[in-house]
């Protein structure tokens, strides 16, 4: 007997539909790619090239020509290496609590949480806080302002909320207390929410760009992302200030460090989510179903 399903019109809509989706998501993504490796005359005459004729990596020369850009990687491997370990303790250890029924004030902290993520007092009271405990000019004043997420607590919370909580029972009459039944029994069963949260944090602080433009004044402290903005925008100054026999050129050249830019951006990203995509899916749809 045969059990495999014959393909409907509508399965066959379906894959047109997604094939057409994931095209118009490759496609632009790939120019980019090519367009970094281009000339500047190659990318004047065919913007929307797929394959560039004669591939150079002048663009990311000039790019890294640059020793901020050094400075930039370093200074973003610190905030990660700072900041994600204190995020994930953050927001694992106050998850934990609130996924507990006898937690006390439980409803109460879990409405102040959540009322954060429609009102929020703003850019000003945040850098007046950090300037009363002498944090501006200071990296932790980066890694603290992006340490914690509102929706990244619900959605743990809601994951151990749907632990069995007889494991917990059993840990407790074995004479172990709260952090080694949340280190010793609840992260080992945890680890989609925990890689889905760590991808979330690491994410969002490999490309925060925001809080060191508004925290940081020394061009040494700049993270990747201001750092890349920063020599863009000189690239495209140069440009608008050359000669109009040179214009063209320094203009095509500037786009090419857009793109490589982007490129360059990108790839840290894309060698660390294959890591996390497995346990991804199952992270997030079971953290974002209350049970």
């Amino acid at each position: 007997m045969q059990d495999h399903k014959k393909m409907t019109a509508m399965d066959y809509v379906i894959f047109v539909i997604l094939s057409v989706g994931a095209l118009a998501i490759l496609i632009p993504f790939w120019n980019v790619i090519m367009i970094s490796f281009s000339t500047q005359k190659e990318y004047a005459d065919n913007p929307m090239m797929l394959f560039p004729k004669n591939p150079t990596l002048e663009s990311y020369r000039a790019l890294f020509a640059d020793g901020r850009i050094g400075t930039g990687y370093w200074n973003t491997f610190k905030i990660l290496i700072l900041g994600l370990p204190l995020s994930l303790f953050l927001t694992t250890s106050m998850a934990y609590g609130l996924s507990r029924n006898k937690f006390p004030g439980k409803k109460l902290i879990f409405m102040l949480v959540l009322f954060t993520m429609i009102f929020n007092g703003g850019i000003v009271p945040l850098y007046l806080v950090m300037k009363d405990l002498h944090l501006t000019g200071n990296l932790w004043s980066v890694i603290l302002a992006g340490s914690f997420s509102a929706f990244n607590l619900i959605l743990m919370s809601n994951y151990f909320s749907s632990l069995p909580e007889s494991l917990m029972e059993s840990a407790r009459l074995d004479g172990a207390g709260e952090w080694r039944i949340l280190f010793s029994v609840v992260l080992p069963l945890s680890a989609p929410i925990v890689a889905t949260i760590t991808l979330f944090y690491g994410v969002a602080f490999w490309n925060g760009w925001y809080d060191a433009m508004i925290f940081l004044r020394k061009a040494d402290q700049m993270p990747l992302q201001n750092v890349l903005r920063s020599i863009i925008m000189e690239a495209q100054v140069n440009a608008s200030n050359a000669t109009s026999v040179d214009a063209v050129g320094k203009q095509s050249f500037s786009m090419g460090m857009k793109m490589a830019a982007v490129f360059v951006t990108m790839v840290p990203i894309m060698c660390f989510f294959p890591m996390l995509q497995k346990h991804f899916a199952k992270g997030v749809l079971t953290g974002a179903i209350k049970t």
